[in-house]
């Protein structure tokens, strides 16, 4: 495994805890500030907001060098992270949760582009897999241990952690990534010609709706486990088996994309997230087959990632970094989406296994997406080459 990609993963290590911790922490948050668990909630959403406005930016820094935009990133990553550390109030933590957002859809993008760059060929995929490892990382062990710090010793702790780490990613970005020039640049309004093509637009809903419906339930993993007769101390190693899911998920994907047309993966992959929440929903009150099902849906959600990173900038010419971007942006909308439809049901008093059914027509959106994608574009791909070479 290369170094650099080594590096690059070391990124995502900082923003998955930077971005997750939140969930486990929020209570220990609330008491400490002296605010509502719904204020706290604010601070996921401050963290979501930075993602959606951060990506955009890259528009205006495309003629630097992408291996200087990721040590300004990772610059930034440090900067939020300390300020998260020290903050004295709620409305200071809240602008570093702000601050944090900024640079996570934008590592993304120029971490996607770098590491297609540095990857043999053949194993392109396998190499933004590798990239987003840090992410799948950050939920098996990362956030687990930071939330142990936060209910130990104090709040404060997880985002020293992420302090900590963000040196690292500076350090290893510095010494194991090579120089990796700017892209061409063909001008500002050239950043946006890819838009024009209905190809990331597709992806980008396949993104958005397929992962907003695995949030509808994961955001509610906890009382739905709790209610399959799981205790509450139980929670931390279930959830570990979840971030096992994930780094299972993103690195199988990884392999068979680069077997397999990418498209096509997700398409499977979105298949069985759809099985997997109907019998979520049927199975609910057995707690080792839900949580069974948990790993397999989280695997689910992170078996998408890196094929959809890698054909967002394959189908974005002259816009690699704004495509790659957008796809965190449309996961964050995703998120928030599935959050807020996936508690409707609660509200209204229904069970919590509820949430997993509501996020099953979500999944079939995105998997309807990628259907007409891998039809349209994909299937052309495949008769373009079958044709190359029968010439």
């Amino acid at each position: 495994m290369k170094k650099s990609l080594v590096a690059l993963a070391f990124g995502t290590l900082a923003l998955g805890i930077a971005e997750f911790v939140m969930m486990g922490i929020l209570p220990d948050v609330a008491q400490s500030l002296g605010v509502s668990i719904p204020e706290a909630g604010h601070l996921i959403s401050a963290y979501a907001l930075g993602v959606c406005c951060g990506a955009p930016l890259l528009v205006v820094v495309h003629k630097y060098p992408l291996k200087g935009i990721l040590l300004a990133l990772a610059c930034l990553i440090l900067f939020g992270s300390t300020l998260a550390a020290f903050s004295v109030n709620y409305w200071m933590l809240l602008v570093a949760r702000f601050i944090s957002g900024l640079p996570h859809g934008a590592y993304f993008g120029v971490a996607s582009i770098v590491a297609v760059r540095l990857a043999d060929e053949g194993h392109k995929t396998g190499a933004v897999s590798i990239m987003v490892a840090g992410m799948t990382v950050a939920n098996l062990f990362g956030v687990p241990l930071a939330t142990g710090l936060s209910s130990t010793v104090s709040w404060r702790f997880p985002f020293v952690l992420v302090m900590f780490v963000s040196i690292i990613v500076i350090y290893y970005i510095w010494k194991w990534v090579p120089g990796v020039g700017a892209l061409p640049d063909k001008g500002f309004r050239h950043q946006f010609a890819f838009l024009k093509s209905d190809a990331p637009w597709l992806i980008l809903a396949a993104t958005m709706f397929a992962n907003g419906g695995i949030f509808c339930w994961y955001s509610y993993i906890s009382p739905l486990l709790t209610d399959g007769g799981f205790s509450a101390d139980a929670l931390p190693a279930l959830m570990i088996a979840a971030g096992f899911g994930m780094v299972a998920g993103n690195m199988i994907s990884g392999r068979l994309c680069d077997r397999h047309r990418p498209g096509h993966v997700v398409a499977v992959t979105q298949c069985i997230a759809i099985a997997a929440l109907t019998l979520t929903f049927i199975l609910a009150g057995y707690g080792w087959m839900s949580a069974a099902l948990m790993v397999v849906c989280t695997g689910c959600l992170f078996a998408v990632s890196s094929p959809q990173q890698f054909l967002i900038l394959k189908y974005a010419p002259g816009g690699e970094l704004l495509g790659g971007a957008s796809i965190q942006v449309a996961f964050n909308l995703g998120n928030a989406l599935g959050a807020f439809c996936g508690g409707l049901p609660i509200a209204a008093g229904l069970p919590v296994r509820y949430a997993a059914l509501v996020g099953v027509p979500f999944v079939g959106l995105g998997l309807l997406s990628f259907i007409i994608f891998c039809r349209k574009y994909e299937k052309r791909e495949r008769q373009s080459s079958l044709c190359g070479q029968g010439c």
